[in-house]
């Protein structure tokens, strides 16, 4: 696959969730392609932590913006969310706090480590 279909199949999805505003997590970026390249980038550039699963990526962006996390995906972004809490920031030697996270990617069962931080998606 060219490196053109690599970036124009990429998805990306940002939530957030505020436990006193917010029922559920809230779809708050959306994008394929290079907006999905770019939703990455600035997550990566402000230490939030990027997961790959591209089944769920697929389901969420076909939600609108604003929109709550259906019911039934809730247990698969409880599994993302207890993830990412066991790892903790570290610090380089400029003294800024960075975000360490090895990405796991689920593909028809499979997972493998790789190293970032957000909800990115991408056709291997």
């Amino acid at each position: 696959m060219s490196q053109y279909n690599d970036i124009m199949n990429k998805k990306a999805v940002a939530l957030r969730y505020d436990e006193n505003r917010d029922i559920a997590p809230v779809i708050v970026a959306s994008g394929l392609g290079y907006m999905a390249e770019k939703i990455v980038e600035v997550a990566n550039e402000n230490g939030v932590p990027v997961y790959e699963d591209n089944s769920l990526a697929t389901v969420l962006t076909q939600l609108d913006l604003g929109t709550a996390i259906p019911e039934e995906l809730y247990q698969a972004i409880v599994d993302i969310y207890t993830y990412f809490l066991k790892y903790t920031p570290k610090h380089s030697a400029a003294g800024e706090a960075s975000v360490e996270v090895n990405e796991v990617k689920k593909e028809d069962g499979e997972e493998s480590d790789k190293k970032d931080a957000k909800k990115e998606e991408g056709d291997s």
